[in-house]
């Protein structure tokens, strides 16, 4: 099965989905509908914090990080419990269209790894890329700096803006480009080397710890950078990125092992672009309208319309 994320070289591009308009409409309401109920205090303690403390055995947030091998822990607890955030949501969303009818179980789980490994191919390295910088860098890094500007803005989230900010324009066009609106910024490139979209869907997921502000990421974060070496930064951001992507990828087999052949029946052809461009869509408003649109908002610099348990 090939869907607009991975197309074999040569291969010409799937037909537009039916009432593309229509689709565009919703998946831009609802990415902004997400964004006015999205309630990163439940997310990050109700949910995040639990399954960090799963991990962790106790409460994360009463944990002193005092070795390295705890450091490490610590660092695969934050990044499993930055889980389900909105972005990786969408981006196994956008990853569902590629589940392959394959016989058999152990075919099926084959064919729903595959698009996982290309994923983690482009996440690993921008995770331990930057985990290496902040090692060496230190606590000069604006992600770790308690300096404000403005109306009392903090640094660390001027930086979350402007990165997710640039990751939310990235994820639109793509989701656009899905749709058929707009050129494929990397048809070239996957006529070369099919699986191109997949690696760059994984680069993005890296980039989502360059401006990440979660409180147990920024302890980990700390931690590391305080260690002043880049071969300890980068393993614990390694495991930040394992984690983060390791109950995704585990969903998504279980999903192909249980449904995948009607799944790939159902999504085939124009489905297909209408799911993963939807799916972009929906990410990157709501990236752009949460990361910049809310947060300054929250700042006093213009407004949006929250609900009321927000």
């Amino acid at each position: 099965m090939t869907t607009q994320l991975t197309r074999p070289p040569g291969a010409t591009a799937p037909p537009a989905p039916p009432r593309r308009g229509m689709l565009l409409l919703l998946s831009v309401a609802l990415g902004l509908l997400v964004t006015s109920a999205w309630s990163a205090p439940f997310v990050d303690t109700v949910l995040g914090e639990s399954i960090a403390g799963a991990v962790l055995g106790h409460d994360p947030r009463e944990v002193a990080i005092t070795t390295g091998l705890g450091g490490l822990l610590f660092a695969f607890a934050a990044g499993a419990a930055g889980t389900f955030t909105a972005c990786n949501i969408a981006a196994f969303s956008a990853l569902a269209p590629m589940l392959s009818g394959a016989s058999g179980a152990r075919g099926r789980v084959r064919a729903a790894l595959r698009p996982m490994g290309w994923v983690a191919a482009g996440t690993f390295p921008v995770a331990a890329g930057y985990g290496a910088l902040g090692a060496l860098v230190g606590p000069s890094l604006p992600q770790l700096s308690a300096a404000t500007v403005g109306d009392d803005v903090p640094v660390r989230l001027v930086q979350s803006m402007v990165v997710y900010g640039v990751i939310g324009v990235v994820l639109l066009w793509m989701g656009l480009s899905a749709l058929r609106y707009v050129p494929d910024p990397f048809a070239r490139l996957t006529a070369r080397f099919a699986p191109t979209p997949l690696v760059v869907m994984g680069v993005l997921i890296g980039l989502f710890l360059v401006g990440r502000p979660y409180p147990l990421f920024r302890t980990m974060f700390t931690y590391a950078a305080e260690t002043a070496d880049p071969f300890y930064g980068a393993l614990s951001f390694l495991l930040v990125a394992i984690g983060n992507v390791a109950l995704i990828a585990v969903l998504f087999v279980a999903l192909a092992l249980v449904g995948g052949e009607r799944t790939a029946r159902a999504l085939g052809g124009r489905r297909a672009a209408a799911v993963t461009g939807s799916a972009l869509v929906v990410a990157g408003v709501f990236t752009v309208a949460y990361w910049v649109v809310r947060l300054l908002a929250r700042f006093g610099y213009g407004w949006f319309p929250v609900m009321p348990w927000v």
